[in-house]
């Protein structure tokens, strides 16, 4: 089977609540980081740190 046709596609909430954060937060984020909150994975507990005060 071929893995490209069963790609994910980021969730839009949560493409929009990282767009939306403060620069100097967005700035501290990595392309790994950012995938896996993008794409509802295991978030990485530097990211949570890093959300800490935007995350319920």
């Amino acid at each position: 089977m071929d893995n490209n046709s069963e790609k994910k596609k980021p969730k839009p909430e949560r493409v929009a609540m990282l767009r939306s954060l403060p620069l100097e937060i967005k700035s501290q984020i990595t392309g790994e980081e950012a995938h896996a909150f993008m794409y509802d994975e295991e978030l990485p507990e530097s990211l949570l740190v890093k959300l800490k005060d935007y995350l319920e």
